[in-house]
């Protein structure tokens, strides 16, 4: 009885989470505001009271229709979005298919699937903003609030965190990660630090 009420739990604490996930990613897929960024392809030294950002992130996931026809995992559509203080924009991925040799003992990309390569240059005014970056096709969100120095060049990497391997049918007892079991999370590094 106590595993089942145990399970139980766990369900709706997973249930709250992805519906929290789902309620912030269509919140942040609309711009209630279009002054906040704008994307930076020139370079050159920022302007007083305003700063840079670049945007980067790797992730791999599993080849297209590996587990249905609709799903969009290694295919054009599956993309980022952010959203900064209400501006939203979709960042595209370029596409690499990539068959890869464990580089470690445990190497959570190890295999045959799409590697994408996201990358995005934005300029807006230097100070705190409120930033949510999502992979809408995983529902996967998350919400950093970060402060942006004026001048510098600032640059913030995501990080995939994969799902587990179940290593037996008892709850809780999993294995090594890897990017086929899907994305659980997102971690976000700011100038070299996590955030």
């Amino acid at each position: 009885m106590k595993k089942i009420c145990l399970l139980l739990m766990m369900s709706l604490v997973v249930a709250s989470g992805c519906a929290e996930n789902s309620a912030l990613i269509r919140k942040s897929s609309n711009s209630t505001r279009s002054d906040v960024f704008e994307e930076s392809a020139k370079g050159g030294i920022a302007p007083k009271g305003f700063t840079d950002l670049r945007i980067t992130g790797s992730l791999k996931t599993h080849k297209p229709g590996a587990h249905s026809v609709e799903d969009s995992h290694g295919t054009p559509d599956y993309n980022l979005l952010l959203n900064i203080d209400g501006q939203a924009t979709v960042v595209r991925g370029m596409l690499q298919k990539e068959n890869s040799e464990p580089m470690k003992l445990v190497d959570p990309e190890a295999g045959n699937g799409v590697r994408y390569r996201f990358s995005k240059s934005l300029r807006l005014k230097a100070g705190i903003h409120r930033i949510v970056v999502a992979i809408p096709h995983d529902g996967i969100a998350v919400e950093k609030e970060v402060t942006l120095l004026e001048g510098n060049g600032n640059s913030l990497v995501l990080e995939p965190v994969y799902c587990s391997t179940a290593i037996s049918r008892q709850p809780g007892a999993h294995g090594a990660t890897n990017f086929k079991e899907g994305i659980r999370g997102i971690r976000l590094t700011l100038n070299g630090r996590e955030i």
